[in-house]
């Protein structure tokens, strides 16, 4: 194994563009992981208020929760998918330092990695963008549905 300072600088070059979609990736799940903290919190708090108050109608209580655990379940899998994207792509940073090293023919593999990556970061994206649509179409029908109510209680 003689590895020379040259190819220790053109291992380094292969491997620049797969650290910053890592660096990216990484970004990614903390937009995500501040979502579900988010969601956590909201949950708890309505949690909270449920438990606390007796007698009172909950209903719009769980339909808030309903929507918070959806959003939620999405948002796990978004996380899960980055994950798997940040793995695959250090298997393929590894696998670029491993095979230029000791010459191994593992471009077919460090293909499959990037592209398997590739689809669990576009997964992760598809997961928060539906994540994002829950989010919304629940704001958008809370400020529709509640003036009407207050219409209606003030007749």
């Amino acid at each position: 194994m003689d590895i020379q300072l040259g190819d220790i600088s053109h291992i380094i070059q292969l491997a620049i563009a797969p650290v910053f979609l890592l660096t990216g990736v990484g970004t990614n799940l903390t937009v995500l992981t501040n979502r579900l903290a988010r969601i956590i919190d909201r949950s708890r708090i309505l949690e909270d208020r449920i438990a606390t108050t007796t007698g009172a109608d909950h209903s719009e209580a769980y339909q808030e929760l309903a929507t918070l655990y959806r959003r939620a379940h999405l948002i796990n899998h978004a996380i899960t998918l980055s994950t798997s994207c940040a793995l695959l792509v250090c298997i393929v940073i590894a696998a670029l330092f491993i095979g230029d090293a000791l010459n191994l023919e593992l471009a077919k593999v460090i293909a499959l990695c990037f592209v398997l990556g590739m689809f669990a970061l576009i997964g992760s994206f598809v997961f928060l963008l539906r994540e994002i649509f829950v989010a919304t179409r629940n704001l958008s029908m809370r400020h529709i549905v509640a003036p009407k109510r207050n219409a209606s209680t003030a007749e």
